[in-house]
């Protein structure tokens, strides 16, 4: 399998190279092997691994040394004897540490797989390291390109620079990626993301990455596993990378066969999406969005009353999607819970309540009730249903799509509780399990900040395109500034106006540093918009580059609408769901296929999507480029005759 983008390619074959001095070359025989390194064929060049320390350097095809990854920073004693296993495989381990390592090329990439026989930690690979690094990919959120020697982000508002980051919990991808200079680049996966963590450094003033892995008997986490691969620099390298590595294990998942297995799915072609209140989610609401030509919407609710069936059979003939949010993780006392959806009939709540170690409730979202165990439920549900009633009263005013809160991110538990107890890993397929039910009854099913592993299950995804930096959680904390629950018509969280602090703004929204990683692993497999607090007219400053990179990456925006603001939003929103509509409806379905940075400033950028199906062109900045205003972008379907442009701030605002 071959997977491009730009001018990267990633291929499978694999290639044996031969011995080098000191390092071995794998042939088919079996047996002990000298030395201490271990030499294998990548896609690109070969790969050599130090058995003394795990140090990983490359030599590449066309003659550059590069190193992929420094010396462990965890002692590891000293290493037993290298033996070959088969060919382009072999075996080491590190007795002082119980940890036995198996060294394998895997469809063109370095694999490296750590077994730990005993509760322990290693930090490693120590990455970014290599003179030539010039940028740090990370997906946190749609995913971050930052040079490596940014004081933005090494010691200034970034807060890269001496932070830390779960793998497993708070990036939307388990993998993070260095361009080398001119034309190369290294990609590292980490498919046992639970008990993984990135840190980052600045040494001298540049960006370094190091993995640390806990190994823990109790957690299920003993096995690590990373894979490395040459690519050509594009930033989005590595998640092109990784969308080959879910293919080639049949991971990955498809807009098109979701469609076909429910047709109502195809409505997301084209929609934005937006919560609503108040008159919006009234058959009048939905029948004026309709009166203004939105021809595809994804319309979501929260809090009663819901939408009644009037409402509903509206956005049926309209061609909207409609359904409520939900959440299975909340549980309060039923007698006082603040929220319909953190009630639960008979004793759900305290029964199924994590449990920490010393068994004591976890507790739940905002100190309110406790998180509620995955586990617990799927063992109760084959007799007391109560995940299938939950959704059948919610969905029984005809509603034909379903937000499920939190159940596809990172925030997964380990439970102690008596009678459900669970790791992490087991958390995960509990949710996955509940998902996929709620999907196959037809429902399009979407959930919060999703990541790769549900790609295959849902259809939509809020939250994922937000790279959230931790002054927005300090700021929501803040009503004065961010407004409150109230009132509870237009509670003013979702629909009060706010100004970004500089240094957020920047981490957030500075299009020189954003690159669609996300899309380039996932689109064409789920639709991924922003997190639903951030709806478009939220943060009005950004809104510009907000609609220019949506467009760039063929994802939709996400509102909150009232009676109020649809009068005084409506016209702006369909001028710019008119230009979308028919960009997704042919392209978001397809394999986002390119990603240039066109300016040495990285304020105009590209993509492609499929063979040529769709080419984007934004504009960032404030000067034209080859006719292109700044703040404008340029959408070609293949086919037309000319390009179709969008000024977002030329639009009518009322």
């Amino acid at each position: 399998m071959t997977t491009k983008i730009g001018s990267l390619t990633l291929s499978a074959a694999l290639v044996l190279a031969a011995a080098g001095a000191g390092a071995y070359a794998f042939t088919a025989e079996a047996g002990p092997v000298p030395g201490k390194q271990v030499e294998l064929a990548v896609d690109g060049g070969t790969a050599v691994v130090d058995t003394a320390s795990l140090a990983v350097r490359a030599h590449t095809r066309d003659g550059r040394d590069l190193t992929l990854s420094d010396a462990s920073a965890t002692d590891l004693g000293r290493p037993g004897p290298v033996t070959r296993t088969g060919k382009g495989r072999a075996r080491w381990s590190y007795p002082e540490r119980g940890i036995d390592v198996t060294a394998r090329t895997d469809h063109g990439r370095l694999s490296l797989s750590l077994r730990a026989h005993r509760d322990t930690s290693v930090s490693w690979p120590v990455t970014g390291t290599d003179a030539s690094a010039s940028a740090l990919q990370l997906p946190r959120g749609e995913g971050l390109d930052i040079p490596v020697t940014d004081a933005f982000w090494t010691t200034g508002g970034g807060g890269l620079g001496g932070s830390t980051v779960d793998v497993g919990a708070e990036l939307t991808l388990p993998l993070w990626g260095y361009s080398l200079g001119k034309r190369a680049g290294v990609s590292y996966l980490t498919p046992t993301d639970i008990g993984t963590t990135l840190g980052f450094t600045a040494p001298g003033g540049r960006l370094r990455a190091t993995a640390e892995h806990a190994f823990d008997g109790g957690e299920g986490t003993r096995d690590y596993s990373v894979t490395f691969a040459l690519t050509d620099g594009n930033p989005v390298a590595p998640a092109a990378d990784y969308r080959s590595y879910l293919a080639e294990r049949g991971q990955l998942g498809s807009l098109k066969r979701k469609i076909a297995k429910n047709p109502a799915t195809g409505r997301l072609l084209g929609a934005f999406h937006a919560y609503t209140w108040g008159d919006a989610r009234k058959a009048t609401g939905v029948e004026r969005l309709r009166a203004l030509g939105v021809d595809r919407m994804w319309l979501g609710y929260d809090g009663e009353p819901y939408p009644d069936r009037a409402a509903v059979s509206a956005a049926k003939r309209a061609g909207y999607l409609i359904g409520p949010y939900d959440s299975f993780a909340n549980g309060q006392d039923p007698g006082t819970a603040d929220a319909p959806n953190s009630a639960w009939p008979g004793t759900v709540y305290p029964d199924f309540c994590v449990r920490d170690a010393k068994g004591k409730p976890v507790t739940g979202f905002g100190g309110r009730g406790c998180y509620l165990s995955s586990r617990a439920f799927e063992r109760a549900e084959p007799r007391h249903h109560y995940l299938a009633d939950r959704t059948r009263g919610m969905v029984a005013n005809g509603a034909d799509s379903y937000f499920l809160d939190v159940d596809a991110t990172g925030e997964l538990f380990r439970d102690h509780g008596k009678g459900h107890r669970m790791t992490k890993a087991e958390d995960r397929e509990h949710r996955l399990a509940r998902m996929r039910r709620i999907a196959g009854q037809g429902l399009v099913l979407g959930s919060e900040t999703a990541q790769a592993w549900a790609n295959r299950t849902l259809a939509f995804n809020h939250g994922g395109a937000t790279p959230v930096a931790d002054g927005l959680w300090k700021l929501q904390k803040d009503r004065e500034k961010w407004g409150g629950y109230y009132p509870e018509g237009a509670p003013g969280v979702f629909f009060k106006p706010v100004d970004l602090p500089a240094d957020l703004a920047k981490a957030m929204y500075d299009p020189r540093y954003r690159v669609p990683l996300y899309e380039t692993a996932l689109h064409g497999s789920l639709v991924n918009t922003e997190r639903w607090e951030l709806s478009y007219e939220k943060l009005p400053a950004q809104k510009t580059p907000r609609a220019l990179l949506a467009m760039l990456y063929n994802t939709p925006l996400n509102y909150v609408l009232d009676g109020p603001s649809l009068k005084k939003h409506g016209a702006e929103l369909a001028a710019l769901q008119k230009y979308f509509s028919p960009l997704h409806k042919a392209a978001g379905t397809e394999q986002l296929t390119g990603f240039r940075q066109l300016t040495k400033d990285r304020t105009v950028q590209r993509t492609v999507f499929g063979e040529g199906t769709l080419t984007v062109t934004a504009n960032f900045g404030t000067k034209a480029y080859k006719g292109l205003p700044g703040g404008c972008v340029d959408a070609r379907l293949k086919g037309d005759d000319a390009p179709r442009r969008l000024c977002p701030a030329d639009l009518p605002k009322a």
